[in-house]
């Protein structure tokens, strides 16, 4: 006897088994039910997920039927006056709790328009089992000129990864400059979308402090609009720009901020300048050593802070790992415009390898003693500068070729956004910040004093000096 099969209803000979699909009859007004209940879930969610529109929506559109147009215009127009007179009362916190956030939300939508473009371009989006996985827009946060996007990466992705298409996303957002750092968490990377660009003005001399912070000395503005204050205790700093790329304006913003302090006695600045005083010489009342045209003088100079240096690391020996600046033992700064004509330049043999080996005791010891090192330069190849990785804090000015950026500020300084190269040459003063342990540069505009000024500053803040050896009354 042949095996029948029941498929639907349907009589087939030649199958090997009997099967039949189940039937489930429901009622009709259950079925309905059940598809009310679903679309009126899926409308809760929209309505919860998207309430910054659903809420005024239903809201206005209840004054409409209540009140006609004059209700919507009505409360459209209070929210107007109370907003003005919030801003202009109290901008501050207008401006961070009304409108920040709503600037926020809108920014958002925008970037989330391109955002799948952008992450397939840019080669961030991963594939993994037959899908495409992007990376996650989680929120923006909006200040002046800068939006804060934070992202969160997909599985093995690193920041690194967004910091070398940095530039691409800038074009793709059409923003300024687009700067990737970690974030909190470890999957989560911060990128900061820069949109205008605050230092494109001159920073104009900031107030002198009346008590040095050496720890913060404002001495212009960052990128974000906010003040930029540099560290100098426990670092040395070394400066390197192009001709015409600033690096005047960042000696003499340091040493207005330590101007108070060297009135006091706190603070002595000695000054190198091998271009003949062309640079430090409009300030030279500033310094309490001065030398500008005998290189014998520099090397002994540099070799009297050396021993300086040692002296007082043998008197901190076991008492404490930072020296404390006082009038009896001041905080020195050895100021040397132009160093690699100390370094490289000189002829005399004998006397540029003294020079190598006191700024080589000064670079590794100096710091915790108090004994610190601000040092420009242009050209920044190991031959000129053998000893470039002594100095933690690195300021790179407007340079004349990518390669140099990296070798200034660090490996992968430029895909983090340190474009040295591309500073205009009409914005002298700006450029990048590198503090060692920390990945991101800051784009800083170092504030500029004019020649009066600081002869002025001189005239105010100076003490007695001694310029190549003759002892000389620089307050007069």
């Amino acid at each position: 006897m042949p095996l029948v099969n029941v498929i639907r209803g349907d009589r087939l000979d030649s199958a090997p088994i009997n099967v039949r699909t189940p039937f489930i009859r429901i009622p009709l007004w259950l079925a309905l039910s059940w598809w009310t209940l679903k679309a009126l879930g899926r409308l809760a969610v929209v309505l919860v997920r998207f309430w910054y529109v659903t809420g005024p929506a239903v809201f206005f559109g209840w004054l409409y039927l209540r009140w006609g147009w004059a209700g919507p215009v009505g409360v459209v127009a209070l929210v107007a006056v109370v907003a003005s007179a919030w801003g202009f009362g109290h901008r501050p916190s207008f401006l961070r709790f009304g409108w920040w956030p709503v600037l926020a939300r809108f920014r958002r939508w925008l970037y989330r328009r391109n955002w799948h473009a952008a992450m397939v371009t840019a080669k961030l989006a991963v594939s993994f089992d037959s899908h495409t996985v992007l990376p996650v827009l989680r929120k923006v946060q909006c200040t002046a000129g800068v939006d804060v996007v934070t992202v969160r990466m997909v599985t093995g992705q690193i920041p690194d990864d967004f910091a070398k298409v940095a530039e691409r996303l800038a074009h793709t957002f059409g923003v300024r400059q687009v700067k990737a750092v970690p974030g909190a968490r470890p999957d989560v990377v911060l990128l900061r979308l820069f949109r205008g660009d605050p230092l494109a003005k001159l920073v104009r001399p900031l107030p002198v402090p009346a008590v040095p912070e050496f720890t913060a000395l404002p001495v212009g503005k960052r990128e974000d609009g906010d003040g930029y204050d540099l560290r100098l205790f426990g670092t040395q700093v070394l400066v390197v720009g192009a001709t015409g790329s600033g690096k005047g304006s960042v000696i003499w913003s340091v040493v207005r901020s330590l101007a108070n302090g060297v009135t006091s006695g706190l603070v002595q600045l000695w000054g190198l300048d091998p271009k003949g005083g062309m640079e430090l010489g409009m300030g030279a009342p500033m310094f309490a050593r001065f030398a500008r045209k005998d290189y014998t003088a520099m090397c002994e100079l540099i070799e009297e802070a050396a021993t300086v240096a040692k002296e007082r690391a043998g008197k901190l020996y076991g008492r404490t790992r930072q020296h404390t600046p006082t009038p009896d033992e001041p905080l020195i700064v050895l100021v040397i415009d132009e160093l690699a004509n100390l370094t490289a330049y000189l002829t005399d043999r004998q006397l540029k390898d003294r020079i190598k080996a006191a700024l080589s005791i000064l670079l590794s010891q100096g710091r915790a003693v108090g004994v610190h090192v601000l040092a420009a330069i242009q050209d920044p190849r190991k031959e000129v500068l053998p000893f470039r990785d002594l100095f933690p804090t690195r300021i790179g000015l407007r340079l004349a070729e990518a390669a140099q950026v990296d070798l200034v500020l660090g490996e992968g300084m430029r895909d983090r956004g340190a474009l040295c190269d591309r500073i205009p040459q009409n914005l002298p003063g700006v450029g990048f910040v590198v503090i060692d342990g920390d990945p991101t540069p800051m784009r800083v505009r170092f504030s500029y004093l004019a020649d009066d000024e600081i002869r002025d500053m001189a005239h105010t803040y100076g003490r007695l000096r001694v310029i190549d050896g003759e002892f000389l009354d620089g307050a007069a």
